[in-house]
């Protein structure tokens, strides 16, 4: 396979062109627009990483933009490496705020989902979920973090569940996208574009939250 080969894995492309996938591409707005948001609301609050993983979450709507424009192998990975990045920068930054880890506690922690991932998507390939089986873990994480701080933060555990919630939501708008091209030749895509942006913006929001004192223990 060479970088420069072409991709065609959504319903709205029918051809090799720039702008096969207007819908898909543009809808990747939302991603900078929810990372704007959130840039703002931290500017007035100092807290350690949120402005970084704002910064992310614009990166990863340029990524994906330029997947789903230039729709090359190329584009690909830069559309799934600053989603690594975030998923790992948002661990990082929960396990070492959040949780108190020592710094290289939690970068080990982190760097721990890279094994856990591998070893469950294919469980979730096994289950029917295509190219979907790769982001199943987070949401399945997400919700492992969130019971784990239940009884020390409820606001925090209430808020990862429903930032899971919002993710498992858009992975089925996600893989419908093909199954249901013919009744709407669109595609369900943009859906996981939209709902994504928002669960992103929402999970830094609660991430900053975590960090104003007393308010993560609020029942």
């Amino acid at each position: 396979m060479r970088l420069t080969d072409p991709v065609d894995s959504y319903c709205e492309r029918l051809d090799p062109g720039y702008w096969a996938e207007p819908v898909n591409a543009l809808t990747n707005l939302a991603f900078l627009l929810a990372a704007a948001v959130m840039a703002a609301r931290l500017r007035r609050q100092p807290v350690p990483l949120g402005r970084a993983q704002a910064g992310m979450l614009a990166v990863v709507g340029l990524g994906s933009y330029l997947f789903h424009t230039h729709a090359q192998v190329w584009a690909g990975i830069a559309d799934m490496l600053p989603i690594l990045g975030f998923i790992l920068l948002y661990l990082y930054a929960v396990n070492r705020h959040v949780w108190g880890i020592g710094r290289w506690g939690a970068l080990a922690l982190t760097a721990l989902f890279l094994p856990y991932a591998a070893l469950l998507a294919p469980v979730f390939g096994r289950l029917g979920m295509g190219s979907s089986a790769g982001y199943a873990p987070v949401p399945l994480l997400i919700l492992l973090y969130a019971l784990a701080i239940r009884h020390r933060a409820p606001a925090i555990a209430r808020g990862w569940a429903l930032g899971a919630g919002v993710l498992i939501v858009s992975l089925g708008f996600r893989m419908l996208d093909q199954p249901l091209c013919g009744l709407w030749p669109l595609g369900t895509h943009p859906m996981w574009h939209l709902l994504n942006a928002a669960m992103l913006g929402w999970m830094i929001e609660v991430y900053r939250r975590a960090l104003i004192p007393g308010a993560a223990r609020q029942g």
